[in-house]
């Protein structure tokens, strides 16, 4: 199997790119996909990250590893902001090549590692680095998380768009369906982006908890 890093981004803040993140894991390693998530900057957290401990739990896992030696998370920042303002606040350098060293390394031990983003597209990591210019300048595959609430249509199509201005290849777009807001919108939603993206497969991603079945996981096979 071809090794392979996958970012995962959204729309925007909140809009469930962690579940989304621990669930498509999950749901490859059902697929036999040797995989592992990563998360690229974690802020407003102290030691851990959240977003990883979610992942785990999500996967069915307990901490890893590579979690332990902090490969998983390279930056961890005290303040809920983008990175750019919690490196200053915390008064910490923040170097773009250790996170791309620590996704190198979880590459040599996983066939998969699916790089969640902080934010979304055009949070900056840096002053002078967008999360849109790191996907770009290390050409990783795109996974676009959105939802059906409303406004998000509007996000998503602008998100498209400059995927495209930066020719970022955009893999999937994981359209994450809980919590429910508006059945009408988030149908139409959908029925609009499989329309007018025929070439990009739009995954559903539903309610999960532990005591469902892993029917109700994503569909991954457009993706393998």
């Amino acid at each position: 199997m071809k090794k392979e890093v996958w970012f995962v981004s959204g729309i925007d803040t909140n809009v469930g790119k962690t579940y989304a993140t621990g669930l498509l894991a999950r749901a490859l390693a059902l697929k036999g996909v040797h995989v592992i998530t990563q998360k690229m900057i974690q802020t407003g957290c102290r030691e851990t990250s959240e977003d990883i401990e979610m992942h785990r739990r999500l996967q069915g896992l307990p901490v890893l590893v590579e979690d332990r030696e902090g490969l998983t998370c390279p930056y961890i920042f005290t303040y809920p902001s983008s990175p750019h303002l919690a490196a200053e606040l915390d008064r910490r350098e923040l170097e773009v090549s250790k996170i791309t060293a620590a996704t190198e390394a979880l590459l040599e031990r996983y066939d998969r590692v699916l790089l969640e983003g902080a934010g979304g597209l055009m949070v900056p990591i840096t002053h002078h680095l967008l999360t849109l210019d790191y996907i770009r300048d290390q050409h990783y595959p795109l996974l676009l998380v959105t939802s059906g609430k409303l406004g998000s249509l509007n996000h998503t199509l602008l998100s498209l768009y400059a995927c495209r201005h930066e020719g970022i290849t955009v893999k999937a777009i994981l359209y994450n369906r809980f919590p429910h807001i508006d059945e009408v919108i988030e149908q139409d939603s959908l029925a609009y982006l499989r329309r007018h993206f025929p070439d990009i497969p739009v995954i559903e991603i539903g309610e999960w908890s532990e005591d469902s079945d892993d029917a109700a996981l994503p569909c991954v096979d457009a993706l393998l």
